[in-house]
């Protein structure tokens, strides 16, 4: 009971460090994302404000601004000033531009045309004329405007005159839909809000429509915020404090917000915007923290598992050897017993090895003897058709040395020449095939490779049609013009390929109109080479043939090893021989199948 009682508590104490490990790690992930969004948007704001807050001051400094403010009543000059503030707007991308006197009175404006113009409007209440005036500054300030009803940014700026006295002020108003139409929150793996606060708590910029214009502070009405936002009712968002979770920085807190269409806890961030009294509070949901806690409960208790499972496993382990040690001086006795019986045993069993491995290499060799025997046999056969092909050369080339010697006599050199190049021609064809011979007649060169399969069959028909039975066969190597590249031994592939050419046209002798055809075709395993004849075709059970010793022929023409020795050689290349009765007519056809290789360039 002692150790279930151990694993019980050690099993609570994992699921507790679990949760709060879980939570740990999952409030930290939620500050960093809070940190990375709140950096984001706070360059964002920064970047907007270093790109409009020297404008005014700019504008400031044309000539025609104070021009406008010395002769308030000069039309002339306040038309160019409302022409050039409409330029202005149009170039720096703001809503409005317009001029005011000491008093804050509007005397001219880019929107002088509309029937909502600034023209002859009063904004001394405003801070950024307050501002301007007193420090001699360019200003910044948001609020609605009276007149629009719209957000925006105010950027101000005193128009002086040579003496640096203050004769009025500039404004350029920017829209907060510019700013807010560049808030494009990545996709996040939690949902997060942001709102921008200003220095009385009130939210002027928000990911939520129905956040904007709320009291995030929850302070007591006062004049600034309704003259800031008129119309508006900047009711308390239903905020309540949850405290500050464990392991994370003194700048975050955690919040419930219980809102129409929310009611959620929130890990709330908040961050001062520069150069202004703005504060962004970022807000990111703290319902992934469940789904983070779950997964180190998870792994606390496969954690658990693997321990409690690893102790359970010694545990047994230890016991077990306890019980083999006891066994051990038994199992020696019997060990010592059993060593001598397998060391005989062994000995037969290398023995019996070693024999069957020599009579393997003598198999292999006999094979090797008697596939080369086969090839002699061929030779043999075809020594009279080569005996044949070679002195039809010689009587041309007896004739063409005669002719040559009474041509020298006459003194007719060209014809001398000429015979010359033809007794050099039939030379030539001699050679060649006195070498194809003797190519045929060598052993293989070594393990197999990748060939052309035209090579082969090439190699086989200059052999074939040197034979005097081979003439009026009408041969059709449909060869293929691009190579046909195979895995084998070409010098066996050729041996193949001369006893099926062989076999065809010995099918065919007595045949009317005696015909081969040789053809290459892909096929889902490789290449297929087809040899096929309009003989008298194969006997009913076509795989009698591939056996040995098996022909239709006399003796004179073989002995019925070719076909067997053929399927013997293609096996060993990894390919497949087989034979069979044509369907489309008289004849058989066999099919060479061989493992399909890249084309090499």
């Amino acid at each position: 009971m002692t150790y279930r009682l151990w694993a019980v508590l050690l099993f609570l104490v994992t699921i507790g460090f679990s949760w709060l490990l879980g939570g740990w790690a999952g409030y930290r992930m939620l500050e960093q994302e809070a940190h990375e969004e709140s950096f984001r948007y706070t360059q964002l704001v920064a970047n907007e404000l270093k790109r409009y807050r020297p404008i005014p001051e700019l504008m400031a400094e044309h000539p025609l601004m104070e021009n406008v403010l010395l002769n308030p009543d000069n039309q002339r000059l306040i038309l160019e000033a409302n022409e050039e503030m409409k330029r202005m707007a149009n170039i720096v991308g703001s809503s409005d531009v317009y001029l005011m006197d000491r008093t804050g009175f509007t005397i001219a404006a880019n929107n002088y045309q509309r029937r909502d113009s600034f023209i002859g409007r009063v904004f001394d209440f405003r801070p950024y004329f307050q501002d301007a005036m007193r420090t001699g500054d360019s200003a910044v300030y948001f609020a609605l405007g009276t007149t629009s009803d719209i957000r925006g940014l105010y950027f101000s700026h005193p128009v002086k005159n040579g003496r640096g006295d203050i004769l009025g002020v500039i404004a350029v108003k920017v829209q907060v839909n510019e700013l807010e139409s560049q808030w494009q929150r990545p996709a996040s793996l939690h949902d997060a809000e942001m709102v921008v606060l200003d220095d009385d708590g009130i939210s002027f910029l928000s990911s939520r429509k129905d956040w904007l214009y709320r009291d995030f502070d929850r302070q007591s009405p006062n004049p600034a915020p309704s003259l800031r936002y008129p119309n508006r009712d900047l009711a308390p968002m239903a905020i309540t404090p949850l405290g500050q979770p464990w392991g994370v920085s003194a700048k975050v807190a955690r919040i419930h917000v219980s809102e129409p269409g929310v009611d959620q806890d929130y890990l709330q961030l908040r961050t001062p915007l520069p150069r202004m009294d703005w504060t962004l509070q970022v807000m990111v949901s703290t319902q992934p923290i469940l789904w983070i806690r779950i997964q180190f409960l998870i792994g606390g208790f496969m954690l658990f598992l693997g321990i409690f499972l690893t102790w359970l496993y010694l545990r047994e382990r230890y016991r077990r050897e306890a019980e083999l040690a006891q066994r051990g001086e038994q199992l020696e006795k019997r060990v010592a017993e059993r060593t001598a019986d397998l060391e005989n045993t062994n000995q037969q069993l290398l023995e019996e090895i070693r024999q069957r491995e020599e009579a393997q290499d003598e198999l292999k060799e006999t094979q090797q003897e008697l596939i080369q025997a086969a090839k002699l046999a061929v030779l043999g056969q075809m020594s009279a058709g080569l005996n044949h092909e070679m002195n039809q050369p010689l009587t041309a080339i007896q004739t063409y040395a005669r002719n040559s010697r009474r041509f020298l006599e006459r003194g007719e050199t060209a014809m001398v020449d000429a015979n010359l190049q033809e007794i050099a021609s039939l030379c030539l064809k001699m050679a060649e095939l006195t070498r194809q011979f003797k190519v045929f007649a060598r052993k293989s060169e070594g393990p197999p490779s990748s060939i052309d399969l035209r090579q082969p069959i090439d190699a086989a028909l200059k052999i074939i049609t040197a034979q005097e039975n081979s003439e009026g066969v009408t041969i059709d190597w449909q060869r293929p013009d691009e190579p046909v590249m195979i895995h084998g031994d070409l010098i066996r592939i050729e041996q193949v390929m001369v006893n099926l050419i062989a076999n065809a046209v010995q099918a065919v002798e007595g045949v009317d109109d005696p015909r081969i055809t040789i053809d290459i075709r892909s096929d889902d395993d490789g290449w297929q080479c087809r040899i096929r004849d309009n003989g008298s075709g194969l006997p009913a059970n076509t795989e009698q043939v591939f056996e040995p010793f098996f022909t239709t022929k006399s003796m004179k023409q073989g002995l019925g090893l070719g076909l067997s020795i053929s399927r013997q050689i293609v096996d060993a290349q990894g390919g497949r021989l087989t034979g069979h009765n044509r369907n489309d007519g008289d004849g058989a056809e066999f099919i060479l199948t061989l493992t399909r290789r890249e084309t090499v360039e």
